[in-house]
C-alpha cells in the first residue's frame, strides 16, 4: 500500500469535515440589525476623526436618521442616507427610544382636536414632557404654525444660590384690625410658593407632537382685536360668525374686504400657574354704520376651561321668533361653585377640575342670550377667582323687594 499511515488518512479526512462545517455554519451567520440615532442639533458637521485637527466629511441636519458605525467617549461614528461617513458628538443625537417615546406621544394624540392655533416665537424644541430639562428632538423654524392640545403647569426649576423670592406671613387676618395685622406679624414665614411655568402640547404642520414653552408661542388673533385686549392675553378667537359691510375701510392688498369677522375671544391674565385656562370671554361684532368692533357679549371673573365649542342652535324653550332658527352659538365650561380649586398633577402637570358646568350662548343678532336646559331653571353656582361684590348682592336683594 505504499507506505500510507491509515492514521494519516483518517485524520485529513476529519479535518476536511471541518472545514466544510464551519464553512457551512459561516454562510448561515446573520449579520446584526443597524443602531441608528438622529440628529437633534439644527445642523452639525461629521468629522473624519475625534482630534483636535479634523477634516469635514459631511453636514447633517435636525431629524435626520444615521447609522451608528462606532462609538467612542462623547462621540459618535455614523454614515448617513448619502453615504457620508464621520464622527459627530454624541450630545448632538438622540436615540431610538426617544424618537419611539415621541412616535408614541403623537399617536396618543392623533384624534385630539385643536384647541386653538398659534406660532412660533422663535426657534424652538419640542419636548417630550413639561420641562427645560427634558429630552428635546424636533426643532422648529420661527413662524411655523402649530395647533394647541392642552396645557399643564410646572414648578420652573430653581437655579442654586438664585434669591429666594419673600413670602408673606401665614395668618388668617380675621379678628379686629389692629389685632390682625400684630397676630401676622407674629406668625413664622411659610415657605415660599414655587414659580410656575406653562407648557402646551402642541402639534406642527407635519404632524409631530410635543411640549412648548408658552412664552416661545402666541396664540393666532387679528390684530383688530388685539387692541381690545386690556392688558390681559387672548388664548383663543374663534369666528362665530360673517357680516357684510362694503365700506367697512379695511383693505387686503389695496382691496376693501367687505366679509368680516365676528369673533368669540377667550382670555387671561398674564401670568403662568393658573387653576384656569381662562377668565373672562367676549364677543366682538362688527357695527356696519361705525364700521367696527364692539363688544356685544362680556363675562369675566370666571374659572374657564378649554376647549370650547362654536356652532350654531336652536333655543329649543324660546319663545321669540327666531328661536328655532340655526344661530351662531358657542359652549364653554366653567368651575362649579361647589367643586375645589384644582391643582395640577404632579406628574403630567394637567389641571383636571372635578367638576364644571357647561354654559351655552346664541347670538341673535347683536346680542347673546344664553340657552338653559328647561324653563325656569336657576343656573347653577358658579366659582370665581376673585370674591364677588358685596354691592351687588345687595342690589339684588333691594330689586327683588
Amino acid at each position: 500500500m505504499l507506505g500510507i499511515n491509515p492514521k494519516s488518512v483518517a485524520l485529513l479526512a476529519v479535518t476536511v469535515i471541518l472545514s466544510l462545517g464551519l464553512a457551512g455554519c459561516s454562510h448561515f451567520r446573520v449579520k446584526p440589525a443597524d443602531a441608528y440615532v438622529y440628529v437633534t442639533a439644527k445642523e452639525d458637521t461629521l468629522r473624519d476623526r475625534v482630534a483636535p485637527v479634523s477634516n469635514r466629511t459631511g453636514t447633517v441636519s435636525n431629524g435626520e436618521k444615521l447609522v451608528v458605525l462606532e462609538r467612542a467617549r462623547r462621540f459618535v461614528k455614523v454614515r448617513t442616507p448619502r453615504g457620508e461617513v464621520g464622527w459627530i458628538k454624541e450630545k448632538n443625537v438622540a436615540d431610538q427610544g426617544l424618537v419611539d417615546q415621541f412616535e408614541a406621544l403623537r399617536l396618543k394624540h392623533l384624534s385630539d382636536h385643536a384647541i386653538t392655533s398659534a406660532a412660533t416665537r422663535d426657534e424652538v424644541y419640542m419636548h417630550i414632557a413639561p420641562g427645560l430639562k427634558t429630552d428635546r428632538f424636533f426643532l422648529l423654524a420661527e413662524g411655523d404654525k402649530l395647533s394647541l392640545l392642552g396645557r399643564a403647569t410646572i414648578a420652573k426649576p430653581v437655579t442654586p444660590g438664585a434669591a429666594t423670592p419673600a413670602t408673606k406671613p401665614v395668618g388668617s387676618g380675621r379678628g379686629k384690625a389692629g389685632a390682625g395685622k400684630d397676630a401676622a406679624a407674629d406668625q413664622p414665614e411659610g415657605p415660599p410658593a414655587p414659580v410656575m411655568e406653562d407648557w402646551w402640547l402642541v402639534r406642527d404642520a407635519k404632524g409631530d407632537t410635543g411640549w412648548l414653552y408658552s412664552h416661545l408661542i402666541d396664540v393666532d388673533a387679528p390684530d383688530t382685536l388685539v387692541r381690545y385686549a386690556e392688558g390681559q392675553r387672548i388664548i383663543g378667537a374663534y369666528v362665530l360668525t360673517m357680516v357684510d359691510d362694503p365700506d367697512s375701510g379695511i383693505l387686503n392688498n389695496g382691496q376693501t374686504v367687505t366679509s368680516i369677522p365676528e369673533y368669540l375671544t377667550l382670555l387671561s391674565p398674564y401670568k403662568a400657574g393658573l387653576p384656569y385656562d381662562f377668565n373672562q370671554v367676549r364677543v366682538f361684532i362688527w357695527n356696519t354704520k361705525k364700521h367696527r368692533y364692539e363688544t356685544a357679549f362680556r363675562e369675566h371673573n370666571i374659572a374657564g376651561y378649554l376647549p370650547v365649542v362654536v356652532g350654531a342652535n336652536i333655543d329649543p324653550y324660546g319663545h321669540a321668533p327666531n328661536s328655532s332658527i340655526q344661530l351662531p352659538a358657542f359652549s364653554y365650561r366653567v368651575l362649579a361653585g361647589d367643586a375645589s380649586i384644582p391643582t395640577p398633577d404632579p406628574v403630567t402637570g394637567i389641571y383636571s377640575p372635578a367638576k364644571t358646568i357647561e354654559k351655552t350662548y346664541r347670538l341673535e343678532g347683536n346680542i347673546c342670550r344664553r340657552i338653559l336646559i328647561a324653563p325656569g331653571t336657576e343656573p347653577p353656582a358658579e366659582a370665581h377667582p376673585d370674591p364677588e361684590p358685596v354691592k351687588k348682592a345687595k342690589e339684588a336683594k333691594k330689586r327683588r323687594r
